[in-house]
């Protein structure tokens, strides 16, 4: 399977258990991680490790004072793509480019209104169909939506 050298950016995750989970899907699917903080863990937090098991050292795992240091490091033309349950459109109406990095907020508030406001056309979310049913876990929503973008993949 070719590699999408996709990237994860988790915006100040809070559960080190979600990210651990995470960080094991990245590595499985050759996606890199990174990791804005603030974070609500230490990174040597034993359940982040439990989490991830002892993948942890094999990760490619970056981490970032804040957002702007890092929107000064990615190219300007890296494609983008922010999920959020405020969103109007569905996750499968974006066509997944290779590089792409896909954005997921904090799990108490998702990811900040500013950044939804200036990348709105830019930002989808994924269907939930119960509407007792607020959001989905983090490590789960972040499962859903590398998986659509390998299978968009492999079936072109």
């Amino acid at each position: 399977m070719q590699n999408l050298d996709l990237n994860i950016v988790l915006v100040e995750p809070e559960i080190p258990q979600n990210t651990g989970s995470i960080g094991r899907l990245c590595l499985a699917t050759q996606c890199t991680l990174h990791l804005i903080e603030p974070l609500g863990f230490e990174i040597t937090d034993a359940q982040l490790k439990r989490a991830g098991l002892d993948y942890w050292k094999h990760l490619k795992v970056l981490s970032y004072q804040n957002l702007n240091q890092f929107f000064e490091t990615t190219p300007k033309n890296a494609p983008m793509i922010f999920l959020s349950k405020k969103a109007k459109k569905n996750f499968y109406e974006h066509r997944f480019l290779p590089g792409s990095f896909l954005f997921f907020g904090k799990e108490t508030k998702g990811l900040p209104g500013w950044l939804l406001e200036k990348y709105k056309d830019q930002t989808y979310k994924i269907p939930i169909f119960d509407p007792r049913v607020r959001s989905l876990n983090l490590a789960n929503a972040v499962g859903i939506v590398v998986y659509e973008a390998i299978r968009q993949h492999m079936i072109r």
